[in-house]
């Protein structure tokens, strides 16, 4: 990571609450737009379809958030991702007065009680992090009934699942919300549609974060259907600007892509980073939250803007005072 985006975030700066709890609409929340060379300027979300051109596609993620916490007397499990064999990546973590913090202990083979009557075996560390771990019934229905959202202790207090779910949610499975779709509103999308902007939908089921300390990606689950990856395609060919709706879009569409930058139908698991090295071939543009220092995140917005252009745009955000984290405020990168 680049000393310019090795910053420093004041704990002012995080948003401690959903926007409508501090009187601001989902679409309402700030829009900071970064575009090559130019000097970052300032919007509101609602203003998305003005930054936009008839013919650019946004791709959105449909994956609905689960609510993935399951809190104990002493410990929270926070369930991350399914596997193949029906196992779970799983992290343990302490509770805390405010909300959790990372917990160490944890032996292979170990059976932890959970509420229910439910039972969990952890299986053996998948990452210094996460277990592989088996509840003894279907994990989902489990979190519906005895699950709540993961929260942080940035965030203040509980908030029901509906704050967690993006207008676009129809697939359950992630652990965490896919946030950067979260200002999207029906009408704003109305307003897009009637711009002339395409709007496509994949799937990517996000993982548990690290707020605590920054590591690379795990694989994750994901699907690109035919027709989102054909009106990609199109979109490129005609001239348009592909708009990823968050970094899990542009790691689906990155993973579904080939050398040529034609993307066609994918899914299963992805590891894929993307980096500066690497770039990007699919996607032009990304619209995305604020990340935090030192975060694997930003090798990907630097991938898509440039190093100039992010670090500018960061410099930009910390001296305004935007507001990070999941309910906080917005970053569009064009590419032009």
């Amino acid at each position: 990571m680049t000393a310019a985006l090795d910053f420093s975030l004041p704990p002012g700066l995080s948003a401690h609450e959903p926007p409508e709890a501090r009187g601001t609409a989902r679409d309402g929340v700030r829009l900071l737009v970064s575009r090559g060379d130019r000097d970052p300027s300032h919007h509101h979300f609602h203003d998305l379809p003005s930054l936009l051109d008839p013919g650019d596609l946004i791709v959105v993620n449909n994956s609905a958030t689960l609510p993935a916490a399951v809190r104990l007397d002493r410990l929270a499990v926070h369930f991350s991702t399914a596997r193949q064999d029906g196992a779970w990546l799983v992290e343990l973590r302490r509770r805390t007065s405010k909300a959790s913090e990372p917990y160490a202990g944890g032996e292979p083979g170990e059976w932890l009680p959970m509420p229910g009557g439910a039972t969990l075996r952890l299986l053996g560390r998948e990452t210094p992090r996460l277990w592989r771990a088996v509840l003894d019934r279907d994990v989902e229905a489990y979190l519906r009934v005895h699950g709540v959202p993961i929260r942080y202790s940035y965030v203040e207090r509980d908030w029901p699942i509906e704050a967690y779910q993006t207008v676009f949610a129809t697939v359950p499975g992630s652990a965490e919300m896919p946030s950067a779709a979260r200002p999207f509103t029906e009408a704003l999308v109305t307003a897009l549609v009637s711009r002339g902007v395409g709007i496509a939908p994949i799937t990517l089921h996000t993982g548990v974060a690290s707020p605590e300390k920054d590591e690379p990606p795990y694989a994750e689950r994901y699907e690109v259907p035919a027709s989102t990856a054909d009106l990609v395609n199109l979109t490129r060919r005609n001239g348009g600007r592909v708009v990823a709706a968050g970094t899990t879009v542009v790691r689906a569409l990155e993973t579904a892509v080939d050398a040529a930058g034609v993307v066609s139908a994918s899914r299963g698991w992805t590891g894929h980073v993307v980096t500066p090295e690497g770039g990007v071939r699919a996607v032009s543009g990304l619209i995305t939250g604020l990340h935090e220092p030192r975060s694997s995140h930003l090798m990907m917005l630097t991938a898509i803007a440039g190093e100039g252009a992010l670090a500018r745009a960061y410099e930009e955000a910390l001296r305004e005072s935007y507001l990070w984290h999941e309910f906080g405020d917005t970053h569009l990168i064009l590419q032009k």
